[in-house]
């Protein structure tokens, strides 16, 4: 029997491990592949409180080290399920648990061409707001039609030479309001009716092939591509225990309860406003904090 058990090894989890653990409380972690999660492909982090540049896999090994310094239990095995009186079923065991917390994250939507996974952390990016500032007076192309893409739109704008935003429609799901503040820009060109299919360079991006609707396809010299189509949540598993929105983020009242007492939620695959590596780990520690002030 586990005081707490946390699904994901991602800030959020190991941070609810290290506030767990120095609480003296017995402690299991459950991972399907790796600890880190997505900050593993930042290849630098400058924009975390107090630390003026990390790579994220350094990070992750600081964050990791800490909690085993501590000392808890870490599986690498999948979950399948978790049961009303907090049994934690994976693809190998089941373990039971005073207190569950979910802190699986979400993964970015992909564009899911040949080479994407090459170029990620070395021209291609997910956050706009965390690697930006690499691209200071460079030409970066974002990818994408939503309020997301827009603001990494305008953003980025500020930043680089030069911004493509490049859309498979041609009309613009976000808000108007940032569209129009968009087409303001003179270093922003929008292109709709289009799909990124191809990408290109020797060890870092250069060069995206854009086809239209038509059929017609060009080749853009960029240095960076960011792409906003969306991350997507696994949350369905966990659909017994927990409520989740249309995108299928847990909800929660409080930004940590969820409807099923002894069970809790932290970090991006909670319904939130902003997933960024500060609020992970912030959700990370109020809910190991809360769970031990709960835990019967």
């Amino acid at each position: 029997m586990y005081d707490i058990i946390i699904i994901g090894a991602g800030p959020a989890g190991l941070t609810s491990a290290l506030y767990a653990r120095r609480a003296g409380k017995k402690v299991l972690v459950l991972e399907a592949k790796s600890y880190g999660g997505q900050i593993l492909n930042a290849n630098k982090v400058e924009n975390y409180p107090g630390i003026l540049s990390i790579s994220g896999v350094d990070f992750a090994k600081h964050l990791y080290n800490q909690v085993e310094k501590l000392g808890f239990d870490i599986k690498y095995e999948t979950v399948i399920r978790i049961l009303e009186n907090k049994t934690v079923i994976t693809n190998q065991e089941s373990y039971e648990g005073k207190a569950i917390i979910i802190a699986t994250g979400a993964q970015n939507r992909k564009l899911d061409i040949e080479n994407e996974n090459d170029f990620i952390g070395k021209g291609i990016s997910y956050c706009a707001t965390c690697d930006g500032n690499f691209y200071k007076n460079k030409v970066v192309a974002v990818n994408g039609g939503g309020n997301a893409a827009l603001e990494d739109a305008l953003y980025l704008a500020n930043i680089a030479s030069k911004v493509y935003l490049i859309h498979r429609r041609d009309s613009f799901r976000g808000e108007n309001a940032y569209l129009e503040e968009l087409k303001k820009k003179e270093n922003v060109e929008i292109i709709v009716n289009s799909t990124i299919k191809a990408v290109e360079g020797k060890e870092l991006l250069e060069n995206i092939t854009v086809l239209n609707t038509d059929g017609n396809e060009s080749t853009l010299k960029v240095d960076g591509l960011f792409i906003a189509i969306g991350q997507v949540p696994k949350n369905d598993i966990f659909n017994n225990v927990v409520d989740l929105d249309e995108k299928g983020y847990i909800l929660s009242s409080d930004g940590v309860h969820t409807k099923t007492e002894g069970i809790y939620v932290a970090g991006d695959t909670r319904e939130k406003v902003l997933r960024q590596l500060t609020t992970a780990v912030s959700d990370g520690s109020i809910a190991a904090t809360i769970a031990i002030k709960e835990m019967k």
